[in-house]
């Protein structure tokens, strides 16, 4: 019970001095995914479409429901359009009809995060990575900004192709 007092007594605190706290948890039912679920207001899930993680989404959904924590938003990480296109990758609307909850981020398949994943630097600060766009635009529309969802529809028109030589 003294680890419950500590813990709501930090809960406190951070939410005197900050608009937003986010909180990386498991995704289980281990101490770690109960202790952050009893901390929060809202849940946001990061999953990627694939039918495991599909799988582990719909069940952690579950999860946060049973403890409290309903309309859990949902973020889609990795995808890559060219697959998509070819079938060989669910898309959002598959995604969003498997899990029946709101999509709050589209966030492309991106070479980008790895390199600055290496280099200790947010992809967000490099203008390159269309990956570091979309978090912005997830983060503007965690706080309250009407910005639609990134098109990630791939671009073969000569219109585009053309654009993406030139810059």
């Amino acid at each position: 019970k003294g680890s419950s007092a500590a813990a709501d007594g930090a809960k406190r605190q951070l939410e005197k001095g900050c608009d937003y706290v986010l909180i990386d948890c498991p995704a289980g039912i281990e101490q770690g995914f109960k202790n952050a679920t009893a901390a929060a207001h809202e849940a946001i899930i990061v999953t990627t479409p694939e039918v495991s993680a599909i799988r582990d989404a719909d069940r952690i959904i579950g999860l946060l429901e049973s403890s409290g924590l309903h309309n859990p938003k949902l973020i889609i990480n990795r995808i890559a359009p060219e697959m998509v296109k070819r079938g060989d990758m669910m898309d959002q609307k598959d995604v969003e009809s498997l899990l029946a909850v709101e999509v709050i981020g589209l966030v492309p398949a991106d070479e980008q995060t790895v390199v600055a994943a290496n280099r200790g630097i947010p992809v967000v600060h490099n203008a390159k990575s269309s990956a570091g766009g979309a978090f912005m635009r997830i983060a503007a529309r965690v706080d309250g900004e009407d910005i639609p969802l990134m098109d990630l529809e791939p671009k073969n028109s000569l219109l585009s192709r053309f654009k993406g030589m030139v810059g």
